[in-house]
């Protein structure tokens, strides 16, 4: 399986990055024990900003951008982390999905999260995040993960409502979605028997139970 996360994050080191490794590496823990391998793929936008700005001027990706796109649309799963600028995600994570063909997701399953400076700022991946993907067609896992800066030294159990306990959750959803989604072969095009994918998703995920 193919496990892609995109990071916005602007700085190094980013609370961002710090963010999706987390969520990767719990994610990867669920489809182990499920039985499955994951190989991942980390695209750091911060890196691509330049040849992002040059794909919106002329239409055409720079080679190493069109590679970032490549890999995300080819992903069985995706997490996307955004820090939070002006109550919604950045220009730079933005305008990243901006340049992807609107249909090259339709599917995908998707684990939003996001990180700011204050808990007032978690409300974004409901009115921001999730709305971009529900436009591409994704399929986004119902818990979204905000990490704010207190939450990064407050420890607490994993099976809790923090930080930990809401990475383990999110991870756990997103590996039952990709154990259910069926392969994309090579020549397969992305939108190939999407309602039937959709819906088979929809059904495996309203019979998770989480303790």
């Amino acid at each position: 399986m193919r496990l892609t996360v995109v990071s916005a994050g602007l700085s190094t080191p980013s609370s961002t990055r710090l963010l999706a490794d987390r969520l990767a590496e719990s994610t990867r823990e669920a489809l182990a024990a499920g039985g499955h391998r994951a190989s991942t793929e980390t695209v750091e936008l911060r890196e691509l900003a330049g040849d992002i700005a040059h794909h919106l001027v002329t239409g055409f990706p720079p080679p190493r951008l069109g590679a970032a796109i490549d890999t995300v649309t080819a992903a069985d799963g995706l997490i996307v982390v955004t820090p939070v600028f002006a109550a919604s995600y950045s220009g730079l994570f933005k305008s990243f999905f901006d340049v992807i063909d609107p249909d090259a997701l339709t599917g995908t399953p998707v684990l939003a999260a996001a990180t700011g400076g204050t808990a007032r700022h978690s409300l974004a991946l409901e009115h921001a995040v999730r709305p971009l993907f529900a436009y591409l067609r994704a399929v986004v896992v119902p818990t979204a993960v905000f990490a704010a800066s207190e939450d990064w030294g407050s420890g607490g159990d994993e099976h809790t409502d923090g930080l930990p306990g809401r990475i383990r959750r999110a991870a756990a959803e997103l590996a039952a979605l990709m154990r259910t989604r069926p392969p994309r072969t090579e020549h397969e095009p992305c939108d190939a028997g999407v309602d039937a994918d959709v819906d088979a998703l929809e059904r495996q995920l309203a019979d998770l139970r989480f303790d």
